[in-house]
């Protein structure tokens, strides 16, 4: 099993999880590397990525698992064939054999930044400080059974906010990604909900990297 490194970004971030799937297939089709195929009644192609990605997040550290099926290549030429088959904003960034298992994988380090047309308050740092510092901070979340209040605070591990420019506000966040999981734009409803006054004119999410329970790198 070999496993790929790679970045989503620009107009390719409103790709879907799925579109997002069969996107590489068809790349490494198009690249001549052959995958192999899941057994039983309706194969498929063995490609599977760890974490999926909500629509409209940035991402420099996706990674996606996969297994060639009677071709010898090495890993720096799966890399340039793919690259030259995928389609601008998707980028493979390294290609290698396929490491810790991805049930180890545990946190992510992700920044959501926050815009402000009309320019960034003179307390609003320190409030969304105040905020993600409290005991208990609660946010809806969809799920099987509806609607429901998630508590947030459980799931972050730190948290650094900053005013970058004058009409945004960054908070980067390492959080849990996996039993349970924290989608980095709930950082953004929590502000939107407890904070009104602070809700944002526009707002962007971006994953920058991934770890295991050891806070290691994970690859």
């Amino acid at each position: 099993m070999l496993r790929l490194l790679f970045e989503k970004k620009g107009n390719a971030i409103w790709i879907s999880h799925l579109d997002l799937m069969r996107l590489f297939q068809r790349a490494f089709k198009r690249a001549g590397l052959p995958l192999t195929h899941t057994q039983g009644f309706n194969p498929r192609p063995s490609v599977s990525i760890a974490l999926p990605l909500s629509v409209g997040v940035e991402s420099r550290c996706e990674l996606l698992d996969f297994e060639l099926e009677g071709v010898d290549v090495s890993c720096e030429e799966i890399l340039h064939k793919l690259n030259a088959a995928l389609v601008d904003g998707v980028e493979v960034l390294s290609v290698y054999p396929a490491g810790k298992k991805i049930k180890e994988l545990a946190y992510l380090r992700c920044q959501v930044t926050l815009e402000y047309d009309q320019g960034v308050a003179d307390t609003a740092v320190s409030q969304i400080q105040e905020l993600l510092s409290r005991e208990v901070v609660l946010v809806e979340k969809k799920s099987k059974n509806g609607i429901q209040d998630q508590d947030i605070i459980p799931m972050i591990r730190s948290f650094a906010v900053s005013s970058t420019d004058p009409n945004c506000i960054v908070i980067e966040a390492v959080i849990c990604c996996q039993n349970p999981s924290l989608n980095p734009a709930q950082l953004a409803a929590a502000v939107c909900r407890h904070l009104p006054e602070l809700t944002p004119d526009f707002g962007r999410c971006c994953r920058l990297e991934i770890y295991d329970h050891n806070f290691d790198v994970f690859r």
